[in-house]
């Protein structure tokens, strides 16, 4: 968990490479949707391009099938970007009871900040940030060369109220997460600042494949 632009895409990337697990980005999975404009991103699109949160029904819906289709690998994995309301959490924990949420606190004017230098590969959900992961080639994904693009969400004005909404939504789902004993709280800057605490914590939970330098 964490704001947008708190850097949750960048550590969950870190965290599937060092641990073996699968990877389901919420954010990702909508906004592909979107692009293909399905039924459901056509839906989906209506609520964030005015910067609103996706109504609980159609996350829950997206989430639960994803889950539904990794129940068979008996492998970990992260969820990234969900859940976002206490309903939504607590409808999670009845389909698969986390084990653990790591929650990244960040200040919100080095968010503001931090977003402005955000660019993606749309095709793969890779991101970039010209401050702290820069491509290689400035405007060009690093592995395909194709050009990276900025999200209509990555704007001032959406942001803002992005984060707006957040503050209001997190604090009773992470009220909820610390009752269950499951909550990590890690705080910084930067990625590259929290990344460490986040490595040091997992690797009590789970074998990593390699250790970090």
């Amino acid at each position: 968990m964490g704001a947008p632009g708190s850097g949750k895409g960048t550590v969950s990337e870190r965290i599937v490479q060092s641990f073996d697990m699968l990877h389901i980005s919420s954010g990702d999975i909508l906004r592909k949707m979107i692009r293909e404009k399905t039924d459901f991103g056509i839906q989906v699109n209506k609520f964030v391009s005015n910067g609103q949160l996706v109504p609980d029904e159609l996350m829950l819906k997206t989430i639960g099938g994803e889950l539904n289709r990794l129940s068979s690998a008996d492998r970990s994995w992260l969820l990234d970007g969900f859940p976002r309301t206490k309903p939504q959490a607590l409808s999670l924990f009845k389909i698969a009871p986390v084990q653990v949420v790591i929650s990244l606190d960040v200040p919100f004017d080095i968010i503001i900040n931090r977003v402005k230098g955000r660019w993606i590969h749309a095709p793969s959900g890779r991101v970039y940030n010209t401050d702290f992961n820069a491509p290689k080639v400035p405007g060009y994904d690093d592995v395909t060369g194709e050009p990276l693009m900025q999200r209509d969400d990555d704007k001032p004005e959406s942001v803002k109220k992005r984060l707006e909404i957040y503050s209001e939504m997190a604090g009773p789902i992470l009220e909820y997460y610390a009752e269950q004993n499951v909550l990590a709280k890690f705080s910084g800057k930067t990625t590259n600042e929290i990344w460490p605490q986040v490595y040091k914590y997992l690797t009590t939970k789970i074998e990593p494949k390699e250790k970090l330098a």
